[in-house]
């Protein structure tokens, strides 16, 4: 007991000797940040088409289903994958071009809803019948195969959340190499929206023997839609 308190006495002295300092002004960290990311970057510069690699291959070892398409493609390719899910009720946002492409394309024995009654009216049917919930990201960071999703009325956090299968579909050109570079080049520092939300992957949890289980928090299933848009975008950045 002594040596412990003895070695508690010697670091708290430590502490209690050191002499305050400064704070440092915020102009300075957010320097000392940018300079840090850049540097990062400029070691190791990826072209859009890179980053699209990484992305996918950050989103796979995530255990997330990811397609590539094109622009015109995907409607036709979701609508194939989700009959042959058994995907019989989805849940999407029909006021967005999104959402009217994937309803146009949608066989007959699939329902779409919209999220329009207050969830307490609707909360069993939504948890006992929804099969799946469809959103369209904000962005992503290629690093982590992230999505960036900026719930709103029309889509809010439950659709992404409820539902046993997510999926999100994201633009190519709206890409980012990390968070520091989305967080700069989308002036998150500008305002950022009330609920702002990250996905790297299916629900997961693990037990104390790291034993992994998915869909015990959230949608067991995350399949991404990339789009590629590239060549619609000079430059490859919108």
């Amino acid at each position: 007991m002594s040596a412990a308190l003895t070695a508690r006495e010697r670091m708290l002295g430590r502490l209690r000797a050191a002499a305050p300092s400064a704070p440092e002004a915020v102009e300075a960290i957010d320097t000392a940040i940018d300079s840090h990311y850049q540097a990062r970057r400029a070691a190791a510069p990826q072209s859009p088409r890179q980053q699209l690699d990484a992305m996918q291959v950050a989103l796979r070892a995530s255990h997330a289903q990811v397609d590539c398409v094109g622009v015109d493609a995907w409607p036709a390719l979701l609508a194939q994958r989700l009959g042959e899910h058994g995907v019989r009720r989805l849940l999407l946002d029909a006021g967005s071009a999104e959402g009217q492409a994937l309803r146009a394309a949608l066989p007959a024995g699939v329902e779409t809803l919209s999220f329009e009654r207050p969830l307490a009216q609707w909360k069993g049917e939504l948890f006992d019948t929804v099969d799946a919930g469809f959103t369209v990201a904000r962005s992503g960071i290629a690093a982590t195969g992230t999505l960036v999703i900026a719930p709103d009325a029309a889509t809010p956090r439950t659709v992404s959340l409820a539902p046993p299968l997510h999926i999100c579909l994201v633009y190519t050109s709206t890409l980012h190499a990390d968070l520091h570079a989305a967080a700069r080049a989308e002036r998150w520092m500008d305002g950022m929206p009330a609920n702002l939300v990250l996905v790297s992957g299916p629900s997961k949890t693990s037990d104390i023997q790291q034993t992994l289980a998915y869909g015990a928090h959230g949608p067991r299933w995350l399949w991404v839609l990339i789009i590629d848009d590239l060549s619609s975008h000079e430059g490859g950045q919108p």
